[in-house]
């Protein structure tokens, strides 16, 4: 199969597969297409009910079962009827990395598809941009806030470290660094200046799911 079908959880996350993703794999072979997960009748983005996001799942997985199915969800507030979510098993002590291994596969479990491959992002989209945050300098004309956000990443092993509380979300931090930062906007453009390679050389989650994409091209 070299063909992925993604189902991701809003227009930012889309982008960044359109902008990144889409150009990278064709070059490999393989031809994604990116579907905003619907909410209701009419609206789309946001992972706010399992229950919603699983007839999806399962309905894009059996309409073609010659492509492969994944998701980009973020890890960060997840609803909690999602599988594995009030788990006794589920690791909350654990890395932000553990937890996103441990729902992926109670997520898989729950699909049982053999063409789908579970996938979330730890602890959200904008951890990726923490990855290469001197790119920041191109659209901001204050120097701290390139410096703040380095900061940020140089306190924690991984960009994937940066914790999902409520005030502490790689998000929160950015927008309190950066007021003017639009996740619509500046998420995907950051992301394209930063590179693939640099995310992936700092973000080890975020590359082993990009590792089975790869397999695909083989």
């Amino acid at each position: 199969m070299n063909r992925l079908i993604l189902l991701v959880e809003g227009q930012t996350e889309e982008a960044f597969v359109r902008e990144l993703l889409m150009p990278h794999y064709a070059r490999l072979g393989v031809y994604i297409t990116s579907i905003i997960v619907s909410t209701s009748p009419g609206y789309k983005g946001g992972v706010v009910s399992y229950a919603k996001v699983k007839p999806q799942l399962v309905r894009l997985c059996r309409q073609d079962r010659a492509a492969y199915v994944s998701t980009l969800f973020d890890l960060y507030a997840l609803p909690t009827d999602f599988p594995g979510k009030s788990s006794a098993r589920f690791p909350t002590q654990g890395t932000g990395a553990q937890k996103a291994a441990f729902l992926e596969a109670q997520l898989a479990l729950d699909i049982s598809e053999p063409n789908f491959i579970p996938n979330l992002l730890v602890h959200e989209f904008e951890a990726l941009l923490f990855a290469g945050t001197e790119q920041f300098g191109q659209w901001v004309d204050d120097a701290t806030v390139v410096s703040t956000l380095s900061a940020i990443t140089a306190a924690h092993a991984t960009p994937e470290d940066i914790n999902d509380s409520p005030n502490t979300a790689p998000s929160k931090r950015m927008l309190k660094a950066m007021p003017d930062y639009q996740k619509t906007f500046h998420g995907p453009l950051i992301a394209c200046d930063i590179g693939l390679d640099v995310m992936r050389a700092a973000c080890p989650h975020f590359d082993a799911w990009l590792c089975r994409l790869d397999a695909m091209a083989g």
